[in-house]
């Protein structure tokens, strides 16, 4: 089963490098899609001269301009080939090497949406304000759709090919979370979570989403329900 891994990318030249080399360095048959939205800190630079030594299932597209995680994720799906498909930040949160776990009940035919939650891991390294949004959300989510999510808000959502190929998506932000979820659910799809790693970081090492992007959440998973 081929994977594609799409990069959202927004000014993360202290960890872009870093996290690419551990995408590769996964043993499974891939396609990686990086897209850089409109980076101003060195991280285009750094995807250039990176993107000219790589194979040709590695695909790099650039916004000339910051347009929002949504947007990114819009124009990484139009490149897909795989499979399946999962969404992987630019910074250290996550760790590729949970893709297997991710990928074993898609292959097993138990799924064909898999979360990695990241309550259900060991101990996440989570700052308090951003468990308390989550846990709200996931909350939230689970009311107005029936569900039974732990961590609505994981960047670690895979899905297959067919599920997301003939989905429209309209969130430019950060609010393509609670919408590729929203849609998921109002397909009558069950979703099948399982553990992983998570490390979170702190506003000064880079982190960007804030208050306004739990309001925007809200308001999604209320939008796509009535």
């Amino acid at each position: 089963m081929r994977i594609s891994i799409i990069i959202p990318v927004f000014n993360e030249q202290a960890t872009i490098a870093e996290v690419l080399a551990r995408v590769l360095a996964v043993d499974l048959d891939k396609q990686v899609i990086v897209v850089d939205d409109g980076s101003t800190d060195g991280t285009s630079e750094l995807l250039e001269e990176w993107g000219t030594r790589q194979p040709d299932w590695v695909t790099v597209r650039r916004h000339a301009k910051n347009q929002g995680k949504g947007v990114a994720v819009r124009t990484g799906l139009a490149e897909v080939t795989g499979d399946c498909v999962i969404i992987q930040d630019g910074d250290l949160e996550y760790d590729p090497r949970d893709y297997s776990r991710l990928l074993a009940p898609l292959i097993e035919g138990q799924a064909r949406v898999v979360f990695g939650s990241r309550l259900l891991g060991n101990n996440p390294r989570m700052f308090f304000a951003q468990r308390v949004g989550n846990v709200v959300l996931t909350w939230l989510t689970n009311l107005l759709y029936g569900a039974s999510l732990t961590d609505m808000e994981t960047c670690y959502k895979l899905f297959a090919r067919d599920v997301v190929a003939g989905m429209t998506l309209t969130s430019d932000r950060f609010n393509v979370e609670p919408e590729l979820t929203a849609k998921v659910l109002r397909q009558g799809l069950d979703i099948v979570e399982v553990p992983i790693a998570y490390t979170g970081r702190t506003y000064a090492d880079g982190k960007k989403i804030n208050g306004r992007d739990f309001l925007s959440a809200v308001w999604t998973l209320i939008r796509f329900r009535f």
